[in-house]
């Protein structure tokens, strides 16, 4: 496990300085968590700096121009950039353009920051996401497999493209196409399981739809191997193994909430109340059946392969003290 420190055998990062941009996140406190247990130095960049974090030290940044903070990218073992606004909002002219403008712009900043180095970093972790390949239906997809249709692969191709297109010359760049994050501190597993405890837990629209997931840890220990392995460079699949079907997804996510049975949510009342919650169906609707090929390929062993194993894992293991932070 990774909560908690570092396993031992695992990599000791003691004197490693790592910038994490975005990162007061769900995904970005576990990597810093991990990694200040592994005896890093973080920084975070943020637009909101905390007056004390938990973890490492919060520098101010705004996204999208360079200032005081390019300083902590100057001489860094590894930047990783998650910053982004989230797709998870109605679909607008106006809120399409700030996902773009928030993703792209940070991504620009940062490449040029590194690119300006006297001492840049060793390698860049860019994350991207696996809504990329669009609705794939049953339909497997690798990372050759070509960007689908509709807006949430526009959005992500959009980003992946800024990435390409400010290149870091001295520094090896990893890009992450990261899936549905599983954890038990934040992501949208904690509204899944708030529902399924209120008996709400049921398929959505016709169930059949596939859910591409990572557990937390796994995806930590993934940022860890980018970190130190010199091999990797280029696109990943951040997901595990294998991908079930919403219908499977949400039966398991009942068995370890001990919730027998729950109505299904026909797509009809999809629709109505994602137009509540001024979110889009499609994001419910739709799936991606995601072969993480290339972290195969390199040898990379999930702890968490198996859906069951890492729902009891976040469910119905103790918290550890951090996660309340």
């Amino acid at each position: 496990m990774t909560r908690g420190g570092a396993a031992t055998g695992e990599a000791n990062m003691n004197g490693k300085r790592i910038i994490i941009a975005g990162g007061t996140g769900f995904i970005g406190r576990a990597i810093a968590r991990e990694l200040a247990a592994r005896g890093a130095e973080v920084a975070i960049l943020t637009r909101s700096p905390q007056a004390s974090p938990t973890v490492g030290h919060h520098v101010q940044w705004d996204g999208k121009t360079t200032g005081d903070w390019v300083r902590e990218i100057e001489g860094a073992d590894a930047v990783i950039n998650l910053a982004g606004k989230n797709v998870n909002c109605r679909y607008t002219p106006a809120a399409l353009a700030e996902v773009d403008e928030s993703r792209m712009n940070a991504v620009i900043a940062i490449n040029t920051a590194i690119a300006r180095s006297n001492h840049p970093p060793r390698v860049l972790i860019q994350a991207t996401t696996t809504a990329i390949y669009g609705d794939t239906g049953d339909r497997w997809v690798d990372e050759s497999t070509p960007p689908g249709y509709g807006v949430p692969p526009l959005t992500a191709l959009k980003w992946e493209h800024a990435f390409v297109a400010h290149p870091t010359p001295q520094t090896r760049r990893v890009t992450l196409r990261i899936s549905f994050v599983l954890g038990r501190d934040g992501g949208a597993l904690s509204m899944l399981s708030m529902l399924t405890r209120y008996f709400l837990g049921g398929a959505v629209g016709n169930g059949r739809q596939y859910i591409s997931w990572i557990h937390i840890d796994d995806l930590t220990r993934l940022v860890v191997r980018a970190i130190e392995d010199e091999t990797m460079a280029g696109l990943y699949n951040a997901s595990a193994p294998n991908p079930v079907t919403n219908a499977e997804f949400m039966r398991e996510l009942r068995r370890v909430h001990r919730r027998p049975w729950s109505p299904p949510t026909p797509a009809p009342l999809v629709r109505i109340g994602c137009f509540i919650i001024r979110t889009e169906p499609v994001l419910a609707l739709t799936g991606r059946r995601v072969l993480p090929k290339r972290l195969a390929d390199a040898g990379f062993s999930f702890r968490f392969p198996e859906l069951r194993a890492a729902l009891v894992d976040i469910v119905q293991t103790p918290a550890p003290a951090h996660d309340s932070n």
